[in-house]
C-alpha cells in the first residue's frame, strides 16, 4: 500500500504538467518516446547486469508495451482532443476495468471488490465532473483505450509476479520499459512531427516525467500492485483524482468545490475499507 500511496503523490502533478506545459507545444509522440527512453536509461544498469529466462522477460516486455507504450500513445493524444478536466473525468472507469479483468482471468466474481470499484468511480465523478464539450466522443474513446491498456498491464503484471514471488522485481523491471520502447520508437518515427521542446521548461518537465513519474513511478506502482488485492488496486487507481485536485488548488490555485472534494475523498476511503482483507487471503 505504501508504494501505491507514494506513487499517487508523485503522479498527482503529471496531469497538470502535461496539460499546461506540453500539450499542443511538444509533439506527443516525441514526449512519449522521451519519457520511456529516460525511464529505460534509469533501469539500464540493472537490465544489463541481471539475466532472466525468456518466459519472464517476454511477458514483462508485453505488459510494458501495452501498459506504458500503447497507453501513452492514447493518453497524450487525448490532451489534444480534450481539456485536462475532461481527461480526468474519463479516466474514472479504470477501476471497473481492473476488477472485471482480474475476475475474468481468475474465473470468479468478487462482488465486494466490484462494489468498491464502482464507489470509487462515483467518487471520482463527483469530485471531477464538469460539463464536457459537445463533440467529445472521439476523446472519450481515446481515453478509454488508455484506461484499458493501463488496466491490462497492471492485472497481467500482478498475476505474473504472483506466480514468481521470489523474483526481485527491480532487477527485472527494465524489460518493462524495453517493451514500451518497442512501441513508442516506431510510433514516433512514423507519426511524429518536428514540434520539439523549445524552452528549458519543456525539457525540465520531460526530465521529471521521464525519470520520476515514469521511471520510478511505474516501477513503484506495479510493485505495489503485487502487494495488495485486486479490489484495493482498482480503488487506488482513482485516488489520483483527489490528489490531482489538491495539486491544482495548492500550486495552480484552480477553483475547486471543496465540499465535493471532501465527500469524494470520504467515498474513496470507504472503498478502501471495503477492500480490506484478512491476512492470508489472496486477491
Amino acid at each position: 500500500m505504501g508504494y501505491l500511496l507514494s506513487v499517487t503523490v508523485l503522479w498527482a502533478f503529471s496531469f497538470s504538467l502535461i496539460g499546461v506545459y506540453l500539450a499542443g507545444q511538444v509533439d506527443p509522440y516525441f514526449a512519449v518516446v522521451t519519457r520511456i527512453g529516460l525511464a529505460l536509461l534509469l533501469f539500464s544498469p540493472l537490465l544489463l547486469r541481471y539475466r532472466f529466462a525468456a518466459r519472464l522477460v517476454w511477458p514483462v516486455m508485453a505488459f510494458g508495451a501495452v501498459q506504458l507504450g500503447v497507453m501513452y500513445l492514447f493518453y497524450y493524444q487525448s490532451f489534444l482532443l480534450l481539456s485536462v478536466a475532461e481527461v480526468l473525468v474519463f479516466t474514472i472507469f479504470t477501476p471497473l476495468y481492473i476488477t472485471l479483468l482480474h475476475d475474468v482471468l481468475a474465473k470468479r466474481f468478487n462482488p465486494q471488490f466490484f462494489v468498491a470499484a464502482l464507489i470509487a468511480v462515483l467518487a471520482a465523478a463527483l469530485m471531477r465532473y464538469q460539463s464536457v464539450s459537445t463533440d467529445y466522443w472521439t476523446g472519450f474513446a481515446v481515453v478509454q483505450g488508455a484506461n484499458i491498456c493501463f488496466a491490462l498491464g497492471q492485472v497481467g503484471y500482478k498475476r505474473l509476479m504472483a506466480r514468481h514471488p521470489a523474483i526481485k522485481q527491480h532487477q527485472l523491471f527494465g524489460w518493462f520499459y524495453a517493451g514500451a520502447a518497442l512501441v513508442a520508437l516506431p510510433a514516433w518515427l512514423l507519426l511524429g512531427s518536428a514540434q520539439y521542446p523549445t524552452t528549458t521548461l519543456h525539457w525540465a518537465v520531460l526530465l521529471w516525467l521521464g525519470l520520476a513519474a515514469s521511471g520510478l513511478g511505474y516501477y513503484g506502482w506495479n510493485k505495489g500492485a503485487t502487494q495488495v488485492t485486486s479490489g484495493m488496486l482498482a480503488v487506488m487507481n482513482n485516488a489520483l483524482i483527489p490528489a490531482g485536485l489538491l495539486v491544482n488548488v495548492i500550486i495552480w490555485q484552480r477553483d475547486t468545490d471543496l465540499v465535493r472534494l471532501s465527500i469524494g475523498c470520504a467515498m474513496i476511503g470507504f472503498s478502501i475499507w471495503l477492500c480490506r482483507r484478512p491476512a492470508g487471503q489472496g486477491g
